[in-house]
């Protein structure tokens, strides 16, 4: 009975051996705990012993900091001590075949100039290809800059999909992204199919060059001066303008119908503006596309991926429908999240934002807790789940539906005054995962879709709260899935191979840090909110140890403060002629020395166990400097200045560069060095420009001492010397761009920021 259970079970949590990694992470603990007892104990000693200490105060922030460094070791510790991996079977969704829900695709974009159109229609035609009856999918573009050249970019890739997908379909692609696909040759077919298959293939990528060179061509003013379809964009401002929603493509429509060509619906929607409304960045943007979808197709799974990440494996919604359906308690799974992954990536990870280590290490470890993150994209969600419906246990549907559905006030109070939408809501919250949607065109109802992504429409709801998007941070995707798990819903890891999702890495030293700047932001808004994990813990339904895995990375922000000052304790000492590390000659030396090896060696072999090369293991080693005394530490500074009132955080769109892949996996191929890190005028590159002048001149002064004056007791030893000497290693990119030109040269007005940082630093520890 059980095998046949097994043989129609449509996914398989496996857990994954972990001892020889749990043996490890306990010898670094051991070494971090000797390290904090060797400190305490050296300074008792200093205490009762009065003269002659190196520096006492030293000794005490680099106990604190060490005391932090162990506490974050815990955290992540914890976050790998559970492996699982879900294995997914799709082809055994064909015996439930009329069972699959219909889905709801949405993709976000913000910027035409920093997010090219080109780069949307690309995510949007590798959606509307996906292996899933097409009646059953429903693609929404939420277009936040109001551009009438997005617009029309994917008007004409509705045109384009009429023959994408058929060919993509016949000929069984693997990937459905045209620039992906027609990057290299096309792929060897049998002697039989060949002829056909090399016509039809010219053919499309011939349609698709003349495809982009149309949206590349595209001029806004020309559309916006154009009569037709492009008038609601006269006049429009990106901050203050009516709502417009395009049914570019209508799946219900008769024409559709009659043809049968199998492309899924298509809407754009640029949401109303009003300077006189906070919009609450990408979180209010997918809120307006939950509103307006809810009254249009309401389909009760949502898939949401920014306009960078197209599907990679055209399967991916079976894959997803695999964990959705699986299970026989659906609390099981509120979301299946695929981990971000990377096309045409930089070899070696120079810019150490590929964070394959991260997914692979610490993803599964956190999937055998009460499930990964929100990541914000590649995301399954159940419509109910993001309503803030709690998980409901009963597999009866008559019993959810009679016990399960809230009254109309409720409804109204928490979703708006909308009568369509609050119907919506009523059948997806107590009602099966499998319902039919309302009938007719889209078309027929824009009116009411206009009328739930009208700026006023969430206020007196819980909109942004208990319903939908939180708002509150920056990082609205942590803070959502983390709302999620507080209502007791448990999610899935959503990894199968190919991988779900490629997108495109930010390159160059600005997006890098611009892209960690937002994100440790709005991770240290989430601590210092009430919706802080350990809160939900005490009051709600999240689990003691997800708390501590969100943790693992609510602190991004806070570890700065702290790696910071360590950081500084080095130059300091070699400046004043103090210490705080044991001599060489002390026993204790070895336990700094041991818990320095065992550490990289430990983060080494990681990188080893993940396929990763020495050199990628460099590159993120020195990124974590990098990004903890920049990114990091201005994050800190911005939420401390906004928590006193002082200042505003300031949404940044990351920009997308659409590269096509190459072979070796080596993008920018038309760039000098793609790899070699770049610099501009912005704020986050004065401190770590700091630290590495300081550092430079801390080892000058220190081997000049040396040499000229010789040791003195309580002065520095060999291990400032090495700390000062590994920092400037992990700087060398801003070594480098101290003498650097044009683009990889550190710019003049941030080298006199930091040289004045470096002076002052410099005055003090002289003076005491």
């Amino acid at each position: 009975m059980s095998s046949a259970k097994k043989l129609h079970q449509l996914q398989e949590r496996v857990r994954l051996p972990r001892t020889a990694w749990k043996l490890a992470d306990l010898a670094v603990l051991f070494l971090l705990l000797a390290l904090l007892a060797r400190r305490a104990a050296s300074l008792l000693d200093l205490r009762v012993g009065g003269g002659g200490a190196p520096c006492t105060w030293c000794w005490v922030a680099a106990l604190v900091c060490e005391a932090w460094f162990t506490f974050v070791w815990l955290l992540n510790m914890n976050g790998k001590w559970s492996p699982v991996r879900f294995d997914t079977h799709p082809e055994r969704l064909s015996e439930r075949g009329d069972e699959l829900p219909a889905v709801d695709m949405f993709v976000t974009t913000a910027d035409p100039k920093l997010e090219p159109p080109a780069v949307t229609v690309n995510t949007v035609l590798s959606l509307l290809a996906l292996d899933y009856p097409a009646g059953k999918l429903a693609c929404y573009v939420s277009d936040d800059g109001c551009s009438a050249v997005t617009c029309y970019a994917l008007r004409q890739a509705a045109e384009f999909a009429k023959l994408w997908v058929p060919f993509c379909k016949k000929h069984m692609v693997a990937v459905r992204a045209p620039f992906v696909y027609f990057a290299g040759a096309p792929a060897e077919r049998t002697a039989a199919t060949d002829a056909e298959f090399q016509r039809d293939w010219t053919f499309m990528k011939e349609e698709y060059e003349k495809l982009v060179s149309r949206i590349e061509n595209a001029d806004e003013e020309s559309l916006r001066r154009g009569d037709g379809e492009f008038a609601e964009f006269v006049g429009a401002d990106r901050r203050n303008h009516p709502t417009i929603i395009k049914v570019l493509r209508d799946r219900r429509s008769k024409s559709s119908e009659a043809a049968g060509d199998g492309i899924p619906s298509l809407v754009y929607i640029s949401r109303e503006k009003s300077p006189r409304h906070h919009h609450h960045f990408k979180a209010g943007a997918m809120n307006v596309l939950t509103r307006v979808s809810a009254v249009l197709t309401n389909a009760p799974i949502m898939l949401n991926v920014d306009c960078d990440m197209f599907a990679n494996n055209p399967q991916v919604a079976l894959h997803a429908m695999c964990l959705l359906l699986g299970f026989d308690n659906e609390s099981h799974c509120g979301f299946a999240q695929a981990p971000q992954k990377f096309y045409g990536a930089l070899k070696d990870d120079p810019f150490g934002n590929q964070m394959q280590v991260l997914y692979e290490k610490l993803g599964f470890g956190i999937a055998g807790l009460q499930g990964f993150f929100y990541g914000g994209t590649g995301c399954f969600h159940r419509r109910k789940v993001i309503y803030g419906a709690p998980p409901d246990s009963s597999t009866d549907v008559q019993l959810r539906r009679v016990k399960g559905s809230p009254s109309y006030k409720e409804l109204q109070k928490k979703f708006g005054t909308s009568k369509e939408l609050i119907e919506s809501a009523r059948s997806t919250m107590s009602g099966d995962i499998v319902f039919a949607a309302a009938t007719g065109d889209l078309s027929s109802r824009i009116e009411e879709a206009n009328e739930v992504s009208a700026c006023s429409y969430e206020a007196g709801t819980c909109w942004g709260q208990e319903v939908g998007w939180v708002y509150g941070s920056m990082t609205e995707d942590v803070l959502t899935g983390q709302r999620i798990h507080a209502a007791g819903w448990r999610t899935v890891f959503l990894n199968p191979d190919p991988p779900a999702f490629l997108g495109g890495a930010p390159t160059g030293g600005p997006a890098s840090l611009t892209q960690y700047k937002r994100w440790a932001t709005g991770l240290l808004e989430i601590i210092l909110s009430r919706n802080n994990p350990v809160l939900l813990c005490i009051s709600k339904h999240l689990e003691f140890r997800q708390c501590l895995a969100y943790h693992v990375i609510d602190v991004w922000a806070l570890r700065a403060p702290f790696e910071m000052c360590y950081a500084l304790l080095g130059p300091y000492c070699l400046l004043a002629n103090r210490s705080f590390l044991p001599k060489a000659s002390e026993p204790g030396f070895l336990i700094p020395v041991a818990l320095f090896l065992t550490y990289n060696v430990y983060n080494f072999s990681e990188y080893m166990d993940s396929r990763l090369s020495a050199r990628a293991w460099w590159n993120n080693h020195r990124m974590q400097r990098i990004v903890s005394s920049s990114a990091w530490l201005l994050a800190f500074l911005t939420v401390v200045l906004k928590t006193l009132g002082l200042s505003e955080t300031v949404f940044e769109v990351t920009r997308k560069e659409q590269q096509s892949p190459s072979s070796d996996g080596d993008a920018g191929a038309g760039d000098a060095d793609p790899g070699r890190f770049t610099f501009d005028a912005s704020p986050v590159f004065v401190p770590p420009t700091a630290l590495t002048v300081l550092n430079v001149v801390a080892v000058a002064v220190g081997a000049w001492r040396a040499a000229v004056v010789g040791a003195v007791p309580g002065g520095p030893g060999v291990g400032e010397f090495v700390c000062c000497g590994w920092l400037v290693f992990c700087l060398w990119p801003f070594v480098r761009g101290l003498v650097g030109k044009g683009s990889y040269g550190i710019p003049w007005s941030v080298k006199l920021k930091a040289g004045l940082l470096v002076a002052a630093f410099v005055h003090l520890c002289t003076r005491t």
